[in-house]
């Protein structure tokens, strides 16, 4: 997958946390856009159709599980990974997290290399299961249309 096609949204209330994840994100090449709380997220993410969202949980408008929920629940974003990047540590802060949909949970504080490198696995992840789905897709399609491939 093409770095600079891969679009990650950033969303956090506090600027110099946005600040760190744009400059790190951004040298790995990712086109990186940000959002100050979860309603601005879900906003941005409609018209950029982020493949990766990192999102804090306590923000101001809506929070971190609201956005997350509300965007589960549009289909546009059944492929966009939502990891959680917040100072909450408890363990109902995770289960509700992962109930709503996330894909992944770090506690802030985090290194920048540490949560790049995270970003880079989940996306790692996501293209497996993307082929996977391709090649399902096509055995499918190939066998509802009676074609058969020989190899030469």
């Amino acid at each position: 997958m093409d770095k600079s096609k891969i679009k990650i949204l950033c969303v956090d209330d506090e600027p110099d946390i946005l600040e760190i994840l744009k400059y790190n994100l951004s040298n790995e090449g990712y086109d990186v856009s940000t959002a100050k709380d979860g309603q601005k997220a879900v906003e941005i993410a409609k018209g950029i159709v982020p493949n990766v969202i990192i999102m804090d949980i306590m923000m101001p408008n809506m929070d971190g599980i609201q956005a997350c929920e509300l965007l589960r629940s549009d289909k546009m974003f059944n492929d966009t990974l939502i990891m959680f990047l917040t100072a909450r540590g408890e363990d109902y802060s995770h289960i509700a997290a992962y109930e709503a949909g996330a894909d992944d949970y770090v506690q802030k504080p985090v290194k920048p290399k540490i949560l790049v490198s995270k970003v880079k696995g989940l996306l790692r992840r996501s293209k497996k299961n993307l082929k996977k789905k391709l090649r399902k897709f096509n055995l499918v399609t190939l066998k509802s249309t009676g074609i058969n491939i020989k190899s030469m």
